[in-house]
């Protein structure tokens, strides 16, 4: 996602853009920025604040946007912000297995292994729940998969709601328990505590006063993993669906 902050004080920099990794906000699916882009990031640098945030951890993020990117970028959220950096300095990091409590964690991962075993695709690989700080990501057909068997497996899923459908069986389940569910990207779901959405991030960065936050996501629709943050009233949302779209966006609202 893309976020752009306005400062109260007019002498400072504009504004903080936040992007989320595994979107199309400034880069392809599971593809590293690209140069033109990257070049554009150190131009918007110039007019305002830059920052990135998504569900992914830091060394995803640091696949995709270089070993530098705490350096480079003013704020990097990852984990929906549950892991902040500003100016290359850590800030803050939230544990949600210690939000959850070891029975509640578990029972849920059982319940989704369970019902994982009786899914069936045309391909399964490796690493179906990935344990972060502030979430787990389940992906039915595991992170371990190629970019292809990616692409296949999101094709099916826009056909078969697979994603969906789990996702609403666990909502059923654990209702009441005070967890929340994203869908983004394409192979994966994000499950956290309720709150840790990618708002998450906004608490962090009001504290720094800024006066407008202009935010730049694909995933907005209910259900997305960018719809809440987008919505937000602390926000100016921006609904894209590539890098070049992001540009332009951003072209004409900070260099026109």
């Amino acid at each position: 996602m893309l976020l752009t902050l306005t400062p109260y004080k007019q002498e400072d920099r504009g504004a903080v853009c936040l992007q989320q990794m595994a979107g199309v906000c400034l880069l392809q699916e599971k593809e590293p920025v690209t140069a033109e882009m990257a070049m554009f990031i150190e131009k918007l640098k110039t007019r305002v604040r830059i920052g990135v945030v998504g569900g992914s951890d830091l060394c995803k993020i640091k696949e995709q946007l270089g070993d530098d990117v705490i350096q480079k970028i003013d704020y990097v959220f990852a984990e929906n912000g549950l892991v902040a950096y500003k100016n290359g300095q850590l800030l803050s990091i939230q544990s949600i297995q210690a939000h959850m409590g070891e029975e509640l964690l578990q029972e849920f991962i059982n319940f989704c292994l369970n019902y994982l075993s009786k899914i069936k695709l045309p391909k399964k690989r490796g690493t179906f729940i990935e344990f972060r700080n502030g979430m787990l990501n389940v992906s039915p057909i595991g992170r371990s998969c190629t970019v292809e068997e990616r692409k296949e497996f999101y094709e099916l899923d826009q056909r078969e709601k697979i994603r969906e459908k789990f996702v609403s069986v666990l909502k059923e389940r654990f209702k009441g328990k005070g967890l929340s569910f994203s869908i983004g990207g394409q192979i994966s779901f994000d499950v956290f505590p309720d709150g840790w959405d990618k708002r998450y991030c906004l608490g962090i960065i009001e504290k720094d006063n800024y006066s407008t936050i202009h935010f730049f996501g694909d995933k907005t629709k209910p259900g997305g993993n960018d719809y809440e943050i987008y919505c937000d009233p602390r926000t100016i949302g921006h609904e894209v669906t590539c890098p070049d779209e992001t540009e332009k966006l951003c072209q004409q609202l900070f260099f026109s």
